[in-house]
Formats: structure tokens, C-alpha cells, sequence
């Protein structure tokens, strides 16, 4: 079995076993602009999968020829979260039945008729008379769009599309991942359009605050992603004494902070250490397939794809008095070390 084959498998079942979760999470106001009171939500969830594997198969191409310099960076990939959760909000009131959430949302649509519809066109049929291409048109771009918000277990294999530097095995392991994502992407945007049909009217605003927190959550994230948001204290005298014992010196007298990486966290996430000395941060792994393995610093737009078992050293430098955060890629599980 040649590279490529090997790759598309290896990426296929990555998403199927560790990304399905992990990507309809991050990428779930998209699925659910994409289904919006769609009369048949399986045409919409086809076309959002299949924008969505293309785009991904020409990321994975690009990825194998260019390596990592097409891929952004923490503070881009933040701020396309932040948009993403100001999109779901509105989504998410116009399902509440805002006013100036609908009214915007038909504005978006353009003059040419290619609107959101509304509950009302669905009640009076509006909507099923539109032409197909304009109904499919926007959930392909809202597929196409979750290229700028990939999950933690997303940059795993867009790394393995990197280090083979071939496009056709690039393209191979990110067309397989989003093939191993598809199932469970398909079923929970089927549900989805489902339930918001079933739900029409007064009832549809329970999806709208739903909706609402899984806003609130992502905005969370990207926040956190970008360094914009304040991390975890450290003022448990306790819980200090018992980080400090990841601090250690080695033989050249460099500072080496020691953390865990597990797949839902880091341990310690929170570390005291000495300022002005030069320090060495090692991130250990064993057995991790989740987002903490796309370790990532943003203050220094710094990030790291950890191996799945293993130990990766980050030199800090000598670095200041302060607090240097961290998180994973997705921006879910935070961290700081607190330099004195």
C-alpha cells in the first residue's frame, strides 16, 4: 500500500474515532446556519460535507507542497472564532424572534432573493420555491468556511499533511479526516434541521438559547486562544507548593518546567517558577489524540504539535516577572505559569 493510501486511512480513522466530537463542536454554528430552517435538512448537511471535504482536500494538498506557512496562527484563527460566535448569536435571535436579527439576515441574502428564510416562509411555502443551487448555495459556503476554524485533533492531521510533502498524500489525509468526521457531522445536522422544523414557532426559541450558550462558549474560547482573556489565578498558597515540584534544574542550570498534556487538560495547569533564569518548558504525552496536543502560547504566537506519546521542549528563553498562559489550539483548556 503506497503513502497516500496509508495516509487517507490513517486520517479516516483519526476522524472517525477522536475528530467527530472534537470539530462538530468548534464548527457547530456553522452546521446550524447551514440546516437553518431548512424544509430538508439531508440537501443542506450534503452540500456543507461536501464544501467542506474539498476544501479541506486543497488545504491538505497545499499543506503537503508549502508546509506550515499556509496554515494561520493563533490570533487569526481566534478572531475567526470570535466571528463565528457573533454569527451564531445571530442566528440564534433570529431563531428567539428578534426583529433586527431577521431583518439583517434577509439583508445578508442579497437583492437577488437568495435570503435566510424565515419562519413565515416556511409556514407559507416561500421557501421550497426558491431555485435548488440558492437553497444549497449558502450551506457550501458555510462548509467551505470551516476550513478557518479547525479543532485541535483537525491540526493533527493537517500536521501529518505537512510533514508528508507530497500534495497528493496531503490531500489524502485531510480528505480522509473530514470522511472519518462526516458521520457524525451529518447526523447532528440532520437532527438539527429536524428538530428546529418540529420546533417551529414559540418552542423554536429553546433552540435559540441553546444556541445563545454554545455562542457564549466559542466567544469563550477564542478569547482565550487569542491571550485576550484573563486566565486562572494563582493565589492558592496550597495548590503553589504543590505546582512548584514540576520545576526542576537541570545540569546546565536551566530552569525546566515539567506539564502534562492529557486529553482533556493539562497538568498542572497551573505552575509558579523564577523569573530571569533560562527556562525550558517540556510538555509530556502518553497516548494523547485530543486538542491539548496542539499546544499553544499566544502571547508569543507560538504552537506546537505534541506527538502522541512523548516529550516536547519549548525553550523560553530568560523569560520576565508576569504570567505566561497557555492553551490548545481550540482554546478549550487554559494554563499559566507564573514567573516571580
Amino acid at each position: 500500500m503506497d503513502d497516500a493510501a496509508v495516509l487517507f486511512l490513517t486520517g479516516a480513522g483519526t476522524g472517525l474515532l477522536a475528530g467527530g466530537g472534537s470539530c462538530a463542536a468548534v464548527q457547530l454554528g456553522l452546521l446550524t446556519g447551514a440546516v437553518r430552517h431548512a424544509p430538508r435538512p439531508a440537501a443542506p448537511v450534503a452540500a456543507f460535507l461536501a464544501a467542506k471535504l474539498a476544501v479541506h482536500t486543497a488545504l491538505g494538498a497545499l499543506l503537503g507542497i508549502a508546509g506550515a506557512a499556509v496554515q494561520p496562527g493563533p490570533g487569526v484563527r481566534a478572531a475567526l472564532m470570535v466571528a463565528a460566535a457573533a454569527v451564531l448569536l445571530v442566528f440564534a435571535l433570529d431563531l428567539m424572534g428578534f426583529p433586527p436579527a431577521r431583518r439583517l439576515l434577509r439583508r445578508l441574502g442579497g437583492p437577488d432573493g437568495d435570503h435566510c428564510a424565515t419562519q413565515a416562509d416556511l409556514v407559507d411555502g416561500t421557501s421550497a420555491t426558491r431555485p435548488r443551487y440558492g437553497r444549497l448555495r449558502r450551506p457550501a459556503a458555510l462548509g467551505a468556511a470551516t476550513v478557518l476554524l479547525p479543532c485541535g485533533v483537525t491540526l493533527s492531521a493537517e500536521l501529518l499533511a505537512v510533514t508528508s510533502r507530497s500534495p497528493v498524500a496531503g490531500a489524502a489525509v485531510m480528505a480522509g479526516f473530514v470522511l472519518g468526521t462526516a458521520p457524525l457531522s451529518g447526523l447532528l445536522g440532520v437532527g438539527l434541521g429536524r428538530g428546529m422544523r418540529m420546533l417551529r414557532g414559540r418552542l423554536t426559541a429553546l433552540v435559540g438559547v441553546g444556541l445563545v450558550a454554545v455562542a457564549g462558549w466559542t466567544l469563550m474560547s477564542g478569547l482565550r486562544l487569542g491571550g485576550w482573556l484573563p486566565g486562572p489565578g494563582t493565589t492558592a498558597t496550597a495548590a503553589t507548593r504543590d505546582v512548584t515540584r514540576n520545576v526542576t534544574t537541570d545540569a546546565t542550570g536551566a530552569q525546566v518546567i515539567t506539564i502534562g498534556a492529557a486529553d482533556r487538560g493539562y497538568r498542572p495547569a497551573l505552575v509558579t517558577a523564577r523569573s530571569g533564569v533560562r527556562t525550558v518548558l517540556v510538555v509530556r504525552t502518553h497516548g494523547n489524540r485530543g486538542c491539548t496536543r496542539a499546544f499553544t502560547i499566544p502571547s508569543r504566537n507560538l504552537e506546537r504539535m505534541l506527538p502522541v506519546t512523548g516529550d516536547t521542549r519549548i525553550d523560553l528563553g530568560t523569560p520576565r516577572p508576569g504570567r505566561l498562559r497557555f492553551t490548545c489550539a481550540a482554546g478549550h483548556y487554559p494554563g499559566a505559569v507564573t514567573f516571580r
